[in-house]
């Protein structure tokens, strides 16, 4: 007998898993109905500039619905001219969220999930572009917390 997760249920014969996220200031909550086909860390440099960060961690679905429970009217995105590049996030406190301008694709961003992710990510890409100080972070040391 399988164990299913609290947010797992069984539809038509298959398993299916339901996420619960939220932005930071909680203006924002949503659900995604489904599962995600691949959960992609990209490397390039958009993503680097809208994260903050060495890159970007999303999770990306061809069949998953997304349902916005609170707050839709908070959630704007911003596609960069001439691309498809693309982030949803609340104007409130601009925390990344779920979205769907590529038709047919739901692109979730995995820090803004409040259920856990069990799938490991599937691949690093645009590697190409990895900022440079990426590079040798296993030797850096790391805190439980802040450092004191």
């Amino acid at each position: 007998m399988a164990l299913l997760s609290p947010n797992s249920q069984i539809i038509n014969g298959g398993l299916m898993t339901d996420h619960l996220g939220s932005c930071l200031c909680g203006t924002v909550s949503f659900e995604i109905k489904g599962d995600f086909d691949s959960f992609y860390l990209c490397h390039c440099q958009y993503c680097q500039k809208d994260t903050g960060s060495a890159h970007a961690a999303n999770l990306i679905s061809q069949s998953a619905e997304l349902i916005w429970l609170s707050g839709p009217d908070a959630v704007t995105t911003y596609t960069r001219p001439g691309t498809r590049h693309s982030k949803s996030f609340c104007r409130l406190c601009g925390s990344a969220l779920p979205g769907n301008q590529i038709a047919g694709l739901l692109v979730v961003p995995a820090g803004c999930l409040d259920t856990e992710v069990s799938m490991l990510p599937t691949a690093h890409i645009f590697s190409s572009s990895k900022a440079k100080w990426e590079r040798g972070l296993a030797e850096v040391p790391m805190f439980e917390g802040l450092p004191v």
